[in-house]
């Protein structure tokens, strides 16, 4: 009687069981990197595509008796009104007309005109009772005058152009620190019923002519002229 064959014993390579355990472990680590990376991007795309769609986004504000129909991205970081029926809206564009050309940013208020007074308006109602004696210079085309110290006008100078019938005028504050701009409000009539104060940097002033010449384009387009 033939005895039973002997188990033939399975041999276990230690090396090679570690080997496809690596393989394996690297694979779960490539595959949860990548997975990582979907996910970052895909949260990376949510949250950059509202503001890469504010600039084409359109809000419609009635101020007066006219229709204005504005980029969001115009609208001052503060501005939380929705659409709608408004006193006044408040603005930010950029603008070439800092130093050699250098961006700066235009703020302007877009508001009613019977609450404010252009400064066109004021230079000969008002600001020219409360010029000093004292005379600057500075931009090419334009005189300062600095403003009586009352009234809370200290360190304020007003800028115009004495050679146009309806000049350009600007009333400038001193810097509040150094190496810091002075600051200007310019206020003029724009379309039926509105009015736009301008704010802006007191470098903007070397290029005071092109001031209007960016700005109406863009009035234009939302409707205010």
């Amino acid at each position: 009687m033939n005895s039973p064959a002997a188990a033939v014993p399975i041999k276990r390579d230690g090396h090679s069981i570690g080997f496809n355990l690596g393989v394996i472990g690297i694979s779960v680590a490539l595959g949860g990197l990548g997975l990582a990376y979907v996910i970052d991007a895909m949260s990376r795309s949510v949250h950059e595509q509202p503001s890469a769609k504010r600039g084409d986004q359109i809000v419609t504000r009635t101020l007066g008796a006219t229709e204005l129909t504005i980029p969001a991205a115009w609208l001052a970081a503060d501005d939380t009104q929705g659409a709608g029926f408004a006193k006044q809206i408040d603005l930010v564009v950029t603008l070439p007309l800092g130093p050699d050309g250098a961006d700066r940013k235009i703020e302007l208020t877009l508001t009613q005109r019977s609450r404010v007074r252009p400064s066109a308006s004021l230079l000969d109602g008002v600001y020219l009772h409360q010029f000093t004696s004292d005379q600057l210079t500075g931009p090419v085309g334009l005189i300062g005058k600095p403003l009586a110290p009352q009234d809370g006008q200290e360190n304020e100078t007003v800028w115009y152009d004495p050679l146009n019938a309806s000049p350009f005028v600007a009333k400038c504050s001193a810097p509040v620190a150094d190496g810091q701009p002075g600051r200007c409000l310019r206020t003029v009539y724009l379309g039926p019923g509105i009015a736009a104060v301008y704010s802006f940097d007191d470098n903007v002033l070397a290029n005071w002519k092109k001031l209007d010449a960016e700005m109406h384009p863009l009035l234009n387009q939302i409707g205010a002229l």
